[in-house]
């Protein structure tokens, strides 16, 4: 089960970090990734990290202000989010894949949390 929290609202330019809690033993095995979806668009992919957190990956749009992180002790994942601009508002999701390397297509990953949503204001 992933538990995603930490949106919420802010002005352009601001920053927000988001988290991801996953229960169960085999987190630390497991490759993680944050997508977000839009009003009215596709769940798109953000960011990703293999399981062991020596490799991540970032979508053009997000790449030089976000970073995503892991704490396998904590069995959670965190996405950094700088330099907010209104385009990065949406749902957020975290993902798990059980291959637990760096993917970018939500096809590949297994168990999927709620969303929060992060609101960025112009």
């Amino acid at each position: 089960q992933l538990q995603a929290s930490g949106g919420g609202l802010v002005q352009a330019g601001g920053s927000l970090k988001l988290s991801c809690a996953a229960s169960g033993r085999t987190f630390s095995s497991y490759g993680m990734g944050w997508f977000r979806q839009a009003p009215g668009k596709e769940r798109e992919f953000v960011a990703s990290i293999s399981w062991s957190g020596a490799l991540t990956y970032y979508a053009d749009s997000v790449k030089g202000r976000f970073t995503i992180a892991r704490d396998n002790a904590k069995n959670t994942v965190y996405l950094q989010m700088n330099s907010l601009k209104p385009d990065d508002t949406a749902v957020y999701y975290c993902a798990a894949d059980l291959s637990g390397i760096v993917v970018s297509r939500a096809r590949e990953y297994d168990y999927w949390g709620q969303g929060t949503l992060v609101t960025v204001s112009s």
